[in-house]
């Protein structure tokens, strides 16, 4: 029993710590400041538990519950970006009049979802883990009951996730039914391609994973929930529920659906190609920054399938250092946008940066380097992303999606540059209030700080991310 606490230490320690959390912000009158700090502060000390266990691999609960490097990895990215988005936004929050004790509490229940996906080894646990952690986005998309675009944003993130939910979950009950279990590592040993009812439950699961990342098509949600929900909120769904999706992915195809790699990998190259070409294109037309990235994640959710479809580790490898670095770039991206404010509003438009280079140089080059990340250029962090996954792709000798990963990146750099034109060569049409969030710049400072100097020792995470598929 001993043994079974310290396996799942993280999580007891994560769950009574939003019990007392949720107590103090009862109790405690006016104490958004107080919850807030003691959430940062319970990030930080779950993080330094994460670092202090083994990764080697240990079962638990009738093997229902894994942990090993690849759940310890994910766990730690999931706490730092939302240690980051957290931290970064809490100027915005307060302006809103966000600034409720329930906020952090939400964010830090979404996360223990997220522990329990990306641990589970059975479909029952996956399911927990993953209807806790949509429970909570729901209340986070609407969080801003008075604004009438947050609270549709909120409805039409909840009717389509339940839809989607539903599909899934239909998916595992078809698979339970035709495997004979609910276990990973035995569900890997009966599934076949002679198994015709199991293919159908492993398409019904793919869905429900292709929405949770905003793959195409199943991508409907993204674009309106990015822009109604609250800039905060839509930070956080930018990054970190793409991570636990992704870790889920690969967990799916490296155990349950193994032994059916042609079946799966048609419907993910398809997928992949899809999200690429509609993140690509649509994005162009776009004059609200944050459906721009709404796009935009659709397109890098793309990339990072395109690694998983290939199949074999080394894909794998590539998509999960990808994720970290579209991590570190979304949290910059959305970190210059807490410093856009004018009159009191935080501005949301492309327009809205015709000239800031002129009056706000610093913020000006870091949109710079953020988007030139993103567009691929190199020597950033962006370009290493998408050579490791065009080398896995290349590798496998999967050349159209090779070729349309390429081209979707060339017409992609043009909606980043066309950004960056706006900022360096268009007049002025407004002046940007001095915003005071040092959190927000000493995030982009270090985004860009990472993102810059990734190219002197790039192996550093390719390291890391090696390490987690040694055994």
């Amino acid at each position: 029993m001993i043994n079974n606490l310290d396996i799942l230490f993280p999580e007891i320690f994560l769950s009574l710590s939003i019990f007392t959390i949720l107590m103090l912000g009862v109790f405690i009158k006016r104490s958004f400041n107080i919850v807030f700090n003691f959430t940062s502060l319970i990030l930080i000390l779950t993080i330094a538990i994460i670092l202090n266990n083994p990764n080697n691999e240990e079962k638990i609960f009738l093997d229902s519950y894994i942990r090993d490097g690849f759940s310890n990895y994910f766990k730690i990215l999931i706490l730092i970006s939302s240690l980051f988005v957290l931290n970064s936004s809490k100027s915005f929050i307060v302006e809103n009049k966000l600034d409720k004790f329930e906020y952090p509490i939400i964010i830090l229940l979404s996360i223990l979802g997220m522990f329990f996906m990306v641990s589970s080894n059975d479909l029952i646990l996956f399911y927990l883990g993953l209807e806790l952690q949509s429970l909570s986005l729901y209340i986070l998309a609407s969080i801003d009951r008075d604004n009438l675009r947050s609270s549709e944003s909120g409805i039409k993130y909840f009717v389509l996730s339940a839809l989607s939910s539903g599909l899934l979950l239909y998916g595992c009950s078809l698979l339970y039914g035709f495997t004979g279990s609910t276990n990973f590592d035995l569900i890997a040993n009966e599934l076949n391609k002679e198994n015709i009812g199991a293919l159908f439950a492993m398409v019904f699961i793919l869905v429900g994973l292709a929405f949770k990342v905003s793959a195409v098509p199943f991508h409907m949600w993204t674009p309106d929930v990015y822009e109604g929900a609250p800039t905060s909120i839509t930070n956080y769904f930018a990054v970190v529920p793409k991570v636990a999706g992704l870790a889920l992915l690969i967990k799916f195809m490296l155990v349950p659906f193994s032994n059916i790699l042609l079946e799966w990998q048609t419907i993910l190259i398809f997928i992949s190609i899809a999200s690429m070409i509609l993140g690509a294109v649509a994005a162009i037309v776009q004059k609200n920054i944050k459906r721009l990235l709404a796009y935009s994640s659709i397109g890098h959710i793309g990339y990072a399938l395109a690694g998983v479809a290939t199949g074999e580790v080394s894909g794998y490898e590539s998509s999960i250092i990808y994720i970290s670095i579209y991590v570190i770039m979304n949290i910059g991206a959305f970190s210059c946008l807490y410093l856009l404010k004018k009159d009191g509003q935080y501005k949301e438009n492309i327009s809205d940066l015709s000239g800031i280079s002129k009056k706000h140089p610093l913020l000006s080059i870091s949109f710079l380097i953020i988007l030139f990340s993103m567009a691929g250029v190199p020597p950033l962090g962006g370009f290493f992303a998408k050579f490791y996954i065009f080398t896995a792709v290349i590798e496998k000798e999967m050349y159209f999606l090779a070729i349309t990963g390429l081209l979707t990146t060339v017409i992609s750099a043009f909606y980043y540059l066309k950004i960056i034109k706006t900022i360096y060569f268009e007049d002025s049409a407004i002046t940007l209030e001095k915003v005071k969030n040092k959190s927000a710049q000493v995030s982009i400072f270090l985004s860009c700080s990472i993102l810059l100097t990734f190219f002197l020792y790039p192996s550093i995470l390719n390291n890391v991310v090696n390490s987690l598929f040694a055994n």
